[in-house]
């Protein structure tokens, strides 16, 4: 890249979802700031004006929290994949395999097994740029497969959400992984072992009504949306005005749904930090049984 392409603004390309090419400029959603695309991963995707935090894709989001990036992928079961076989604008089969394509991901969740502040963990992490991170049988599987590995393994259990809630194209059965997701996760809870949920931009729906607010400890990125249904829909039946910045990280932390509020900067190092702790007194626990 020359001295031109440095500082003239290119015009934007087409680029696929997985990765943010050197050569871009990327739009703040927020405040509307021009982002060099080097600056901005350096900055691990936050805005350098207003402090927007961008959406980070799955894979990066499993680096940030395994300690020097590594992991292992579990394998996850396979679901029946259009039990309803449902259409609406195109058929459910041919939706999935645009979205595989899209992110090159199987479903909206992916989970990783490694060390987190130098403790096997578990981490089961979200995914909005597929079909909105919306939570299906897949998803549903996938959680309860991981919640089940970390108790027969004495591991702890995080959950990065990133949703927008139930999958329409599933019916009932995506509404059922809410009931199947926080039984899976109480019973980990039950056997003392710790729990995190972490809430990122945005999560919403039927994760919020789940295994999502459950957690020993509720970790939020700064500005994430958080709540059930949308303000708009909220106001329209209550008929009334929702004060400013209602449903964010923030507002939620002060009135008692959630424990942090982070930078993303610092998320790494207080999930270790809470981690370590929940962990430490899990083993006490044990010893003095």
């Amino acid at each position: 890249m020359n001295w031109l392409t440095d500082i003239v603004r290119p015009k934007i390309k087409k680029t696929t979802p997985k990765e943010i090419s050197d050569d871009l400029w990327v739009k703040c959603p927020e405040c509307g700031q021009m982002l060099f695309s080097k600056e901005l991963k350096q900055s691990l995707y936050v805005c350098t004006k207003c402090g927007y935090h961008l959406r980070l894709y799955i894979d990066k989001r499993l680096k940030m929290l395994f300690d020097d990036g590594y992991y292992s992928v579990m394998i996850l079961p396979n679901v029946k994949e259009d039990p309803l076989k449902f259409k609406d604008t195109q058929r459910y089969v041919d939706r999935l395999k645009v979205y595989r394509k899209k992110t090159g991901n199987h479903d909206a969740i992916k989970v990783g097994i490694g060390k987190v502040a130098g403790i096997e963990t578990v981490v089961a992490a979200m995914d909005f740029s597929f079909m909105g991170g919306s939570m299906g049988t897949a998803v549903g599987e996938a959680i309860v497969t991981a919640a089940e590995y970390a108790y027969d393994n004495n591991c702890p259990l995080i959950i990065v959400s990133a949703s927008g809630g139930a999958r329409m194209q599933e019916g009932m059965l995506s509404l059922m992984q809410m009931a199947r997701t926080t039984a899976a996760v109480n019973r980990l809870k039950e056997k003392g072992l710790p729990y995190i949920s972490i809430f990122t931009d945005p999560t919403t729906g039927g994760v919020s009504a789940s295994f999502a607010m459950i957690g020993d400890v509720h970790i939020a990125e700064r500005g994430a949306l958080i709540g059930f249904a949308g303000k708009r829909v909220i106001e329209q039946t209550i008929r009334e005005k929702l004060p400013e910045g209602f449903q964010t990280a923030e507002y939620l932390k002060e009135h008692g749904m959630i424990d942090i509020v982070v930078e993303r900067k610092d998320l790494k190092a207080t999930v270790d930090k809470v981690l370590s702790m929940l962990m430490s007194n899990f083993k006490k626990e044990n010893l003095s049984a």
